[in-house]
């Protein structure tokens, strides 16, 4: 059966809504007409029956505003103090704005840590499972008082996409300033055309974005397809349209063709095989040669020994690791079953070969195929 927009939104079950800081915010501060807005049209989602789980900017915008400051701090201390204000501001705006619906919402703060661990990812699960089976809107955002470059995840675009994953979610849309994927910047360009279907992000599509940038946010256009690129290798399709488009979100799920739809895989992802490929953080990279690259992507086989050709970094047994080919495209990641430098000591060897070299052998893969996820980036050339 075909995928389509329509369909999609017909069987979507559970959403991910993810709003920009341009949408959120106004020169001088937050747009509570916009916070309202969502806030009913969500409301309104959930009397159908459906769950929402919203993914929110604005928190660095509120605090400037409550502060009187006129642009971001530059240190590190000073920025997540002001989004430390801001984020009680935001959180406030919205419980009133949800308030006036009869419905709860509950703030939930997560950095990298929290869903790079197997363990920490399993408990935020758990926690947004409750949340939705209280009928409570979850309101997401990445916990920036606390968050450091190695925690950090990167801005709410990858965020979004993250919480989609980690929710199985039927589908994800990321509300923005424009009306979606463009050829061209339609801001500064008069012939510039909407794409309305997206179905392989390939280098043209990411050169589009590239010349799209965002104003207030971290993210712009180019963070958006690569969110895009996550969720659709998982099997969830994604949405890109005008947040500030009146009743937007009401109007796709009415069946209007508004932005820019990406068309997913046939298939879902498997939770843990999404967890794998799309949110543990690679403690290393090994490198395989064009016999290896056939087996995994067209024979669906695990790693042997005998296709490595290169190690990198330094990883315990059970460690999240990229493979790349020899030209250095990443084609997934996985759970390794040996250490870094037992992989350096059999790499190239038949397995038949591994139990002399180590004294031992627990396993014939480096790289079980049930512990391993193709990404697909490898493949980004049209």
């Amino acid at each position: 059966m075909s995928i389509n927009r329509q369909r999609c939104l017909e069987t979507a079950k559970r959403i991910i809504v993810k709003v920009g800081s341009n949408v959120l915010t106004k020169s001088d501060g937050l747009n509570l007409k916009i916070i309202e807005s969502v806030s009913q049209q969500i409301s309104q989602l959930t009397d159908k029956g459906l769950e929402v789980i919203l993914v929110s900017s604005g928190a660095m915008a509120a605090g400037l505003r409550k502060l009187g400051l006129a642009k971001k701090p530059d240190g590190i201390p000073e920025r997540q103090a002001v989004a430390a204000v801001g984020q009680a501001g935001l959180m406030m705006e919205y419980e009133k704005a949800f308030e006036r619906y009869d419905k709860k919402v509950a703030q939930v703060l997560l950095t990298g840590e929290d869903l790079y661990h197997r363990k920490r990812y399993l408990n935020a699960r758990n926690t947004l499972h409750t949340l939705l089976f209280w009928r409570i809107v979850p309101i997401i955002n990445e916990n920036d008082t606390v968050s450091v470059e190695e925690i950090k995840l990167g801005d709410n675009d990858n965020l979004s996409a993250m919480i989609a994953l980690l929710m199985n979610a039927d589908i994800l849309i990321i509300l923005t300033d424009i009306e979606g994927l463009y050829n061209k910047d339609p801001r500064s360009s008069d012939d510039a055309e909407l794409i309305p279907v997206v179905s392989a992000i390939g280098r043209d599509i990411e050169q589009f974005a590239s010349d799209i940038p965002g104003a207030l946010g971290t993210g712009g256009m180019l963070s958006k397809i690569r969110a895009a690129r996550k969720v659709n290798t998982a099997g969830i399709p994604m949405i890109i349209a005008k947040g500030t488009k009146k009743n937007i979100l009401l109007k796709l799920f009415a069946g209007e063709a508004h932005g820019t739809f990406f068309i997913p895989k046939q298939e879902k992802m498997a939770n843990r095989k999404c967890w794998i490929g799309f949110t543990a953080k690679p403690k290393g990279v090994i490198r395989i040669d064009d016999g290896a690259v056939k087996a995994i992507l067209e024979n669906g086989k695990s790693l042997l020994p005998i296709g490595i050709i290169g190690v990198e970094g330094d990883f315990g047994v059970g460690a999240p690791v990229e493979f790349k080919n020899g030209t250095g495209d990443v084609l997934g990641k996985g759970i390794v079953n040996y250490s870094s430098a037992d992989i350096r000591k059999i790499m190239g060897l038949k397995t038949g070969e591994i139990r002399k070299r180590l004294g031992d052998k627990p396993y014939d893969e480096v790289i079980h195929r049930n512990n391993l996820t193709i990404t697909g980036e490898c493949m980004i050339d049209s």
